[in-house]
């Protein structure tokens, strides 16, 4: 799946079927920060924390943002929220 096709996939009624780091960006898509939050917490890798990361940058827990893009072993992220979100995206689906 691409980042158009995943993205063309917000509109529908169900989540997708994909990896579980993909289901927490799609909840966050969608504007459903605590539904992507508690699948983000489900995911024990550095996907999972990844995308956890980014929520709490999100959020504005910057703290707790770095906390969770060291388990995940990336930079924090510093570009915009909806560059971040693409790039998790991107790196998810081609893996």
């Amino acid at each position: 799946m691409t980042l158009d096709q995943f993205k063309e996939t917000l509109t529908a009624s169900s989540t997708p079927k994909v990896a579980p780091a993909l289901v927490a960006l799609w909840h966050d898509a969608r504007g459903d920060w605590a539904a992507a939050h508690n699948a983000a917490q489900d995911i024990d890798d550095e996907t999972g924390s990844w995308v956890h990361a980014y929520l709490h940058r999100k959020e504005g827990d910057h703290a707790n943002a770095g906390y969770w893009y060291r388990r995940a072993r990336k930079p924090a992220c510093s570009g915009s929220l909806e560059s971040e979100w693409d790039a998790i995206a991107s790196a998810l689906l081609a893996s």
